[in-house]
């Protein structure tokens, strides 16, 4: 997501760390987690973005040696029991519609424009040609859903609460040491009426990063896309009401491929990385994947300094 960081964005984000003290139990718990500062999507202002061109990505270096996902899986966490019984409330079937292009998007055309970045290289690569490990793009990335719904998540989660959640996520599913995280991103998708601040006003959705037991962990919060209306993506470019859960989706997965634990992986001199710089481009639009389609904004690719479907 954006590395300027929106200014409201991150005050939002940082503004819900208040409500940990009143849970002192749940912080004192997770108390020595490291977190990565949110690389944050931006909302649709009304207009279409253009790209910057010949600012391409390069290589930060790397987070504890890595730096993109070679083998890419993601899991989708539904949490609070604000989903209702068996996800019952979910009136946009955002749960469905997610786990049918998480299903899909792997081994597309669209999400081929990841596997030109890599790491084990220097810092500053711009183009890995042969060296060093490459991002992947297999199919089979879609790798499980969990409906955590047996006791409410906060009103307003914090950041501190979401990738306490993303911890919990990687234990429910067995991920428990450092090699079995260092390709995998977990997605913690709220329910209608339960986001985070700032949700809709200031940005769409973010990635980030926390330490663990169980090694460093990449999550996206991902809110209740529909709730934001158009601000998210809602009837974007003529499309449907509901276009903005795989736009803002793929957005979050691209970008973890490239730079799983922020800032080490690719980004622009401004702190852009490959979604960021194409958010919101007019050709944003529905592309094949898996025998369906499924609405997405184009990438950037280094390869032809600028942005590609």
């Amino acid at each position: 997501m954006r590395r300027r960081y929106l200014c409201g964005a991150l005050v939002a984000v940082l503004a819900t760390a208040a409500a940990l003290s009143a849970a002192a139990g749940q912080a004192a718990t997770h108390s020595s987690m490291r977190l990565a500062k949110p690389s944050v999507m931006r909302v649709f202002k009304g207009k279409p973005a253009r790209p910057t061109h010949s600012n391409n990505l390069s290589y930060r270096g790397g987070v504890g040696g890595i730096g993109v996902e070679t083998a890419p899986k993601v899991y989708l966490v539904a949490w609070g029991s604000q989903w209702g019984s068996n996800g019952s409330n979910d009136p946009s079937g955002e749960v469905g519609i997610l786990q049918s292009f998480y299903g899909a998007v792997g081994a597309s055309q669209w999400l081929g424009s990841v596997t030109q970045y890599c790491q084990g290289v220097a810092i500053g690569t711009i183009t890995c040609g042969s060296s060093g490990q490459h991002a992947g793009n297999p199919a089979g990335i879609y790798a499980g859903t969990w409906l955590d719904t047996s006791s409410a998540a906060p009103a307003s989660p914090s950041q501190s609460q979401l990738a306490a959640e993303a911890v919990k996520t990687a234990a429910h599913f067995g991920n428990t040491t450092s090699s079995s995280n260092a390709s995998v991103q977990y997605v913690v998708a709220t329910a209608t009426g339960n986001s985070s601040s700032g949700f809709g006003t200031s940005y769409c959705a973010w990635h980030s990063a926390t330490s663990s037991q169980y090694g460093n962990i990449a999550y996206t919060n991902l809110p209740y896309m529909t709730d934001a209306g158009a601000s998210c993506g809602a009837g974007f470019n003529r499309m449907s009401a509901t276009a903005g859960i795989t736009i803002v989706g793929g957005h979050e997965l691209a970008e973890t491929i490239t730079d799983q634990f922020p800032n080490g992986g690719w980004l622009d001199r401004n702190g852009e990385e490959n979604g960021d710089k194409c958010a919101w481009s007019s050709a944003t639009s529905p592309q094949a994947m898996g025998g369906s389609s499924f609405p997405v904004q184009p990438l950037w690719s280094n390869a032809v300094s600028g942005c590609v479907q």
